[in-house]
């Protein structure tokens, strides 16, 4: 062993009485190694590696200081995510080469952690990569193994795929050399990754190997990253809510280990789940904070991409506009092909598409093309998005590419079969039903929905997405000209004449014994068959449901519930399913919308209050007690319910406001005639169609029990 290279020999403490002597000095290295070796206790190798650094630079013991600068650096790189952090690791190296001969190992392992550093904050492989081929030409195997960790590291990209494999396998091969049994993890763990990273099938097989290995004694930096992955497989096979408790722990594990991702992380998981939940705009202000948080690493860019896609699904374009405008800066090229890279891309082509950004759809397009084989894969394996045929699908659809965009989600949709993502096939198939739909394809589109069906009959609803698989976007398949549905029906059916039944009555009969609504009393069409999701085995199933999610509905029935985009006609559609077998005049329900830029006051009053008092009674005290939970999920620090409660709060005063008028009196419903009559029902007819697009059954149920008219009503059976 080379005189440089031999172990901290006693020496001297700093002068004066009670410094620490050479045995804290070595207590304090043997410490640091054990916690972050033997370990994986990130936190705690980092306090004792501070503490022997400033022991071994007040003692003047060089070697022991550069013992400590390199153990302060860690096991991964980038570990230092904040500017102070970061320079102070960098200047402590340096400090310690300049007491070094440059000849020895040590020296190597420091300029190696140096070069790790410097290319993982600038996307770059260069530096890392060169010094890997001086420690394989020595004879350190420690120095190998550290170079070839930090290489992959720096090797994350989407590009890199080959040439990772190798450098995991070698590190594998080294560990045994070392006799480290964290390099063994880490070769183990890198090769785990990759696989995940490649859509390799046999990826379990590797990560149940590394469950075996932590079983028999745990590295909690390592661990970590497996219970992420764990996160990951959950949500892939549509146990979010399962999904969700993992991820707790999982964050638990990360702040035990003292790992900066651990809140980074809980981020990107939560963004998963919420997507395809359908839930994506409780996270805005999440992502707010999360943006300019100094715990991201300097090339991860994936938090702007999903604000983003959940600023646009809760209505606020212009935050939407100003994140997605920032991501791509002069050229969304030049952003770092990082771990987070591709998740990236996924959420840029999402805002594009929900924005109608047709430039940024195709520039996506065109920079995601060459890795549309892999499946969007964020980080070391802890979030997934399905394959990046849908990304590319749902980019073409943007730009009008229509035929490219069916190819793309046929592929998706195979892929993420194989993948076994269980709510990326959901989403892929709803997409290609749309795209097949603008194609002028329906009978394809009805197959696919077909299918989806099949698969939801088969495992209760499609998994994981209670039926809605994230933001379904902008639906431009246009009704008719003449304002009739596809099947030619008009939905115009009301008699004005009629009067009002009562919440729970039977509809008015006809004459020959048939309700007004062309049913007789078992709720069936005359002469035709039962309707689907309305009465099955003599049972009768519950009325629909709407539920408000940001600038989307969630419309249910039947077991079965969609997303759909926010628009008058799904206004007229909550009122009226919110008041089943209720008579609500035309002029009523345009006089809701109308009060919202004061178009009531130029009006003519009518006899009725927008709300009675003892509904508006019941908002104000309802406001009055969100505000009371608003300030106690913002002091918990408890932003997704806070999110939920805000969201109430905002439309909960957006109803008195269109209800009252000056000094908070109530104001009346402005009378209307035939305009009114035909507004609603164009703007209802609309609102069917998307519907019906996006779920034939709730579709056909809703056509069939909303009649529109002088008088509007919603008859479930």
């Amino acid at each position: 062993m080379n005189e440089v290279d031999a172990p901290v020999r006693d020496a001297p403490g700093p002068a004066g009485p009670g410094g620490p002597g050479p045995g804290d000095l070595r207590t304090l290295l043997d410490e640091g190694t054990r916690a972050v070796v033997d370990r994986g206790d990130l936190r705690t190798g980092r306090d004792r590696f501070e503490r022997a650094f400033r022991v071994a630079e007040s003692a003047g013991e060089d070697r022991a200081m550069a013992v400590a600068a390199l153990g302060f650096g860690g096991l991964w790189a980038h570990e230092h995510r904040t500017v102070a952090g970061s320079v102070l690791l960098e200047s402590r190296i340096r400090r310690a080469l300049e007491t070094l001969d440059p000849r020895s190992s040590l020296a190597l392992r420091l300029r190696i952690r140096l070069a790790g550093e410097g290319d993982y904050r600038n996307s770059d492989t260069t530096a890392v990569l060169e010094l890997l081929e001086q420690a394989r030409a020595g004879q350190n195997p420690m120095a190998r193994a550290e170079a070839l960790s930090l290489a992959h590291h720096c090797l994350i990209g989407p590009e890199h795929g080959a040439l990772r494999r190798e450098l995991a396998a070698e590190l594998v091969a080294e560990s045994f050399r070392t006799a480290r049994r964290s390099d063994l993890l880490m070769g183990l763990l890198w090769q785990t990754v990759d696989m995940f990273l490649d859509g390799d099938p046999h990826a379990e097989r590797c990560l149940s190997e590394l469950r075996g290995l932590l079983a028999e004694q745990d590295h909690l930096a390592v661990g970590f990253v497996v219970s992420a992955m764990e996160v990951m497989l959950a949500v892939r096979a549509g146990r979010l809510d399962e999904a969700e408790t993992l991820a707790r722990a999982c964050t638990e594990r990360g702040i035990a280990a003292g790992d900066v991702n651990a809140t980074v992380w809980r981020a990107a998981q939560l963004v998963t789940i919420r997507w395809y939940q359908g839930r994506i705009v409780e996270l805005v202000p999440l992502l707010s904070e999360m943006v300019n948080s100094p715990t991201l690493s300097a090339v991860d860019d994936h938090a702007l991409a999903a604000l983003a896609v959940a600023a646009v699904t809760a209505g606020d374009r212009r935050k939407a506009v100003s994140a997605l405008a920032t991501l791509c800066g002069h050229d969304l090229g030049d952003l770092p092909r990082s771990s987070s890279w591709m998740v990236t891309m996924h959420g840029v082509a999402e805002a594009a598409f929900l924005l109608d950004d047709t430039a940024t759809a195709a520039r996506v397009h065109e920079l995601l093309s060459p890795y549309a084989h892999l499946p969007i894969v964020g980080s070391l394996a802890v979030a997934c998005f399905g394959s990046a045929h849908h990304a590319l699908g749902v980019a073409a659809l943007t730009v009008g590419d229509i035929d490219r965009a069916v190819a793309h989600l046929r592929d998706a949709v195979r892929q993420n079969l194989a993948l076994g993502h269980w709510p990326a096939v959901t989403a892929s198939w709803e997409r290609l039903a749309m795209a097949l739909v603008r194609a002028g394809r329906p009978d394809e589109a009805d197959a696919v929905r077909r299918e989806m069906a099949v698969a939801a009959g088969s495992a209760g609803p499609p998994p994981g997405t209670d039926g809605a698989s994230g933001p379904r976007g902008r639906d431009q398949d246009p009704p008719g000209q003449d304002g009739r549905d596809r099947r030619g029906q008009d939905h115009d059916r009301a008699n004005g004449d009629r009067k009002n039944p009562g919440r729970g009555d039977p509809a008015p009969k006809d004459r020959d014994g048939r309700n007004r609504n062309g049913r007789d009393e078992g709720g069936k069409d005359e002469g035709g068959p039962e309707q689907e999701g309305q009465e099955q085995d003599g049972q009768e199933l519950p009325p629909a449901s709407c539920t408000r999610l940001g600038r989307k509905w969630r419309v249910g029935f039947g077991g079965r519930s969609v997303l759909v985009d926010h628009s008058v006609g799904m206004l007229h559609l909550v009122v009226l399913i919110a008041n089943p077998r209720q008579e609500i005049r035309a002029v009523d329900l345009v006089a809701g919308l109308t009060a919202l830029d004061g178009a009531a006051e130029r009006s003519v009053p009518s006899g009725q209050r927008a709300l009675d008092r003892v509904a508006m009674r019941e908002y104000r005290g309802r406001l009055a007690r969100l505000r009371v939970e608003l300030d106690e999920f913002q002091a918990a620090g408890d932003h997704e319910r806070a999110a939920v409660a805000q969201a109430e709060h905002d439309w909960l005063v957006g109803q008195l406001a269109s209800a009252t008028g000056l000094a908070g009196r109530a104001r009346r419903f402005p009378d209307g005639g035939e305009r009114s009559r035909v507004a609603v029902s164009k703007a209802v007819r609309r609102a069917l169609d998307r519907i019906a697009a996006a779920d034939p059954v709730i579709g056909e149920h809703l056509r069939h029990a909303v009649h529109t008219g002088v008088r509007c009503s919603y008859w479930p059976a």
